[in-house]
């Protein structure tokens, strides 16, 4: 296997090129600083030295000219880079920015050639111990293996009731021993041993649990990153931009020391890119225009980032023209739209939604009206919230509020029948107690008064298409009211777990498409875990068809499936998947467990179905069909086998042994399997 012989070098040449364009930027405001020089030039000739080491001359070749252009200006007195002189500077950077992205995906070099057979410059001893560079997918791989310890942890410690257990029946043959008998005394030591042993498992177990605590969370706080990180980006879009359109904007920033997770960040990048460059190009008015105006001649554009409990919010505010509703109004209908009679905040839904813009001429920074359109994909993605608002003439404000972090997030844990699912806890406005008779039935469905407002009420088994409805008011529920963007909904639970973070994970391609959820986490035990959606829960809630069916209609009886895996993931997923279809879903681990349960329920409660892994310690799924069809009791219930082997002698054995169907893992689809089991059992 190849190495990455780039993998530092893209690291350290990136932290260099950011470090240089804000740099230049200082230069270009006049600064007239020689120590900013100095260290631009101490940066460049780095940066150089590292080029040459993994032999890329051409970046050693930019970041040598990159010295000249600076060397004229180090020594104090010597006068301010002229402008000529950071364009080609800017200029440099750019082009070996492109070249480092380039190395992203280097050839492997042939064996016993290539930069890493040569000597590299070692880094100074201080530098090296003060500054660590670790990727994002490496601190990934450490948080996922804190949280794996965390659950053989938990595991320990339900083994330790089995010692809790032993030690109390030691006491209890101490009890029973007559005195002064040696079985007495090897009791009473069995015992005191057992004792001592139970205290120091439990202290190292609680040390450990700590310990392991704080390494996931310091672990978790590295992976922030902070918010000015970003700004050298923003800033350089603002000066090009400017430049491009012969404008003079002066761009500020604060609280760049607010951290978020380096997902969050890069995927919100563009998105903000955008929105300073439209800014520039449609906010803030040319030179005569502002000074006419009575303003100053140069603008100003502000990013300000601020923390909102759970949440992060970037404020990119101008204080240019204004947004002319009554322009974007026309806009709006010259695209079929109706605009009309809209008030000022709906007008500015419609920038946001659909992108419509005032602007005639397409040049290089704007025009074509897609900048809020990524903006608006982004914020959608992070699970956040975009507002606009403008005065006319003076100012407009766009607030874009995300989550600190997209995987480790604040959850309240509940609970609905034999469902566990995890609600971010952001989105959570209230909890509620409701009393028979608080849930009110209309012809949209059921509802609910919160803080003087109708707000939709649903069951979490009915938002998740498990249930219906029906009967909604006549019991008690715990409510737990969901906000997302400006409408919210309240579902109903049957108890509430408790509050926790939680690490979040994708769901495996074996789920297909889950719309109203947003990921799964595993809980102390290491079973699967829905994270619900709070936009898509609402938007569930909100849904015409959450109407039950009339109260008379006849129940359906669902026949009950049972799944046999080994793999707990794999079980979880699969019972999901059938009960979110409506099936009743049984559970076992082995093929052995799976022949007991059937043969005990055999008769008028009889499984309608056995869902079947091939793989399995001991009978295997073969097996476990072969035994079922030879079984007089068992061989009217179909078989369907699931498996990764998909060799064709694998899939004859299948045919062969009796199963009615044969799936496999790899090219596995949630309706296809649902369509055959409905073809088996209705």
């Amino acid at each position: 296997m190849s190495r990455d012989q780039y993998k530092y070098f893209r690291v350290e040449a990136r932290e260099l090129l950011d470090a240089l364009g804000q740099g230049a930027l200082e230069l270009e405001k006049g600064s007239s600083r020689s120590d900013l020089v100095v260290h631009m030039l101490r940066m460049a000739h780095t940066l150089k030295g590292a080029a040459r080491v993994v032999r890329q001359p051409p970046i050693a070749e930019r970041a040598h000219a990159v010295e000249d252009l600076l060397a004229p200006h180090r020594e104090k007195g010597a006068g301010t880079v002229a402008r000529e002189g950071v364009d080609r500077v800017l200029a440099l950077l750019d082009e070996m920015t492109s070249l480092v992205a380039g190395l992203d995906a280097p050839p492997a070099a042939p064996q016993g050639q290539g930069p890493l057979h040569e000597a590299p410059k070692p880094p100074r001893a201080d530098e090296q111990l003060k500054n660590v560079r670790v990727e994002i997918a490496e601190m990934d791989a450490l948080l996922a293996g804190v949280f794996e310890s965390h659950v053989h942890l938990a595991a320990i410690r339900r083994d330790m009731e089995d010692l809790a257990r032993s030690r109390s029946l030691a006491r209890a043959l101490v009890e029973l021993a007559p005195r002064g008998t040696r079985a007495r005394a090897v009791a009473e030591e069995l015992a005191g041993g057992l004792a001592r042993t139970e205290r120091n498992l439990t202290s190292s177990l609680e040390r450990a649990e700590r310990e392991t605590t704080e390494v996931g969370d310091r672990a978790s706080q590295l992976r922030l990153l902070p918010a000015s990180t970003m700004f050298p980006t923003l800033e350089r879009a603002v000066r090009d931009a400017a430049q491009s359109l012969n404008k003079t904007v002066r761009f500020e920033t604060s609280g760049g020391d607010q951290r978020l997770e380096a997902h969050v960040l890069l995927a919100l990048r563009d998105g903000l890119l955008h929105v300073v460059r439209n800014a520039v190009a449609h906010g803030i008015e040319p030179e005569a225009a502002r000074v006419a105006a009575g303003k100053p001649a140069a603008g100003q554009l502000r990013v300000d980032v601020q923390r909102r409990g759970n949440r992060v919010a970037f404020v990119c505010s101008d204080d240019g023209r204004g947004i002319d509703v009554e322009a974007v109004r026309r806009s709006a209908l010259a695209r079929g739209l109706d605009a009309s009679g809209l008030r000022a905040e709906e007008v500015f839904r419609l920038i946001l939604e659909n992108g419509v813009t005032t602007t005639d001429r397409v040049t290089e920074v704007s025009g074509r009206g897609i900048g809020l359109d990524v903006l608006r994909n982004t914020v959608a993605q992070l699970k956040g919230d975009v507002t606009l608002s403008s005065q006319p003439g003076r100012s407009t404000t766009i607030d874009v509020c995300v989550p600190l972090s997209v995987s480790s997030i604040a959850a309240i844990v509940v609970e609905a029948g034999s469902l566990t699912v995890s609600i971010p806890l952001d989105a959570v406005q209230c909890t509620l107690a409701l009393a028979p008779g608080a849930v009110v039935r209309s012809g949209d469905g059921d509802s609910i008064v919160v803080e003087d407002a109708i707000v939709p009420f649903a069951p979490l088994a009915a938002a998740l298409r498990r249930t219906t409805s029906n009967g909604a008011g006549a019991r008690r529920w715990t409510a737990v009211v969901v906000q997302a963007g400006s409408r919210a909904a309240a579902v109903g639970v049957d108890r509430l777990i408790g509050r926790t973070s939680i690490v979040l994970r994708p769901l495996p391609a074996l789920a297909g498409p889950v719309p109203i959820a947003a990921g799964a986490s595993l809980d102390a035990d290491g079973s699967p875990q829905l994270v619900i959606d709070p936009r898509a829960l609402v938007d569930a809630a909100h849904a015409k068809d959450r109407v039950a069916a009339p109260a008379d209609a006849a129940p359906k009886v669902t026949p009950t499936i049972l799944v046999i895996d080994d793999s707990l993931t794999t079980r979880m997923l699969e019972q999901s998947i059938l009960e979110s279809a409506g099936y009743r879903v049984e559970l076992a681990t082995s093929a052995e467990e799976g022949i007991a349960k059937a043969r005990a329920r055999n008769g008028e409660g009889a499984y309608g179905l056995f869902l079947v892994d091939v793989e399995m310690p001991g009978i295997d799924g073969f097996e476990f069909v072969a035994r079922t069809r030879a079984d007089p009791l068992l061989r009217g219930t179909p078989a369907i086998l699931v498996t990764s082997r998909d060799a064709p002698q694998d899939r004859r054995r299948g045919e062969d042994v009796g199963a009615r169907a044969y799936i496999v893992k790899g090219e596995f689809d949630q309706g296809h399997l649902l369509k055959v089991i409905r073809q088996l059992i209705g």
